[in-house]
């Protein structure tokens, strides 16, 4: 009877380390954004929005996470065009995250990077990480010439991908679109 006892009371202590673990987690997402409002901005000199393979990738992972994609464009590599494109994704498509695809290279005409971060409030380095690790992964070493980073301008995220259909694929559908509506939730809180 007493190991009887013994494990019953093991079982209601289990139960509730499972009830807290449970309230822990309902309170660490409660601000989760369910339903995220994205607009896909591609940067590239040399594509249009009829073939633009990394772009497709970027809206086909956000949806397929619930999210609703708001806006899609093309813009060439330039500076100024790329800040007026993600001020217009946020302004005028009423976007909660801007993901662009594109110029975060190491060549010249890589400008995305230069354009976007004097805009953010705040840096999200461990996305560039994450980014940069899970691409170690799939190409070894040349995974250091990515410059993908994120940040928070004005409680909208922006996060900044290369343009190749596969990293693009990489940085959506692992990083962002699972990642996007908890992020949101704490920039928002």
């Amino acid at each position: 009877m007493t190991g009887e006892h013994h494990h019953d009371r093991d079982d209601e202590s289990q139960d509730h380390a499972d009830e807290h673990d449970q309230h822990q987690d309902d309170d660490h997402h409660a601000h989760d954004a369910s339903a995220v409002a994205v607009a896909v901005l591609t940067v590239s000199s040399s594509r249009t929005l009829d073939e633009d393979p990394a772009g497709d990738v970027v809206a086909a992972a956000c949806e397929g996470e619930g999210h609703d994609v708001v806006g899609r464009q093309l813009v060439d590599d330039d500076r100024d065009a790329i800040v007026e494109a993600v001020a217009a994704a946020i302004d005028e498509d009423d976007a909660d995250v801007v993901v662009t695809a594109g110029g975060t290279g190491l060549t010249p005409d890589d400008v995305t990077v230069e354009a976007l971060r004097p805009l953010f409030d705040r840096q999200v380095p461990g996305f560039g990480e994450l980014f940069r690790w899970l691409s170690y992964e799939e190409v070894g070493p040349m995974a250091m010439a990515s410059r993908a980073t994120a940040g928070v301008v004005d409680e909208h995220l922006v996060f900044c991908l290369p343009g190749s259909e596969n990293a693009a694929r990489t940085g959506a559908e692992r990083l962002v679109a699972p990642a996007v509506g908890h992020l949101l939730g704490l920039v928002r809180r």
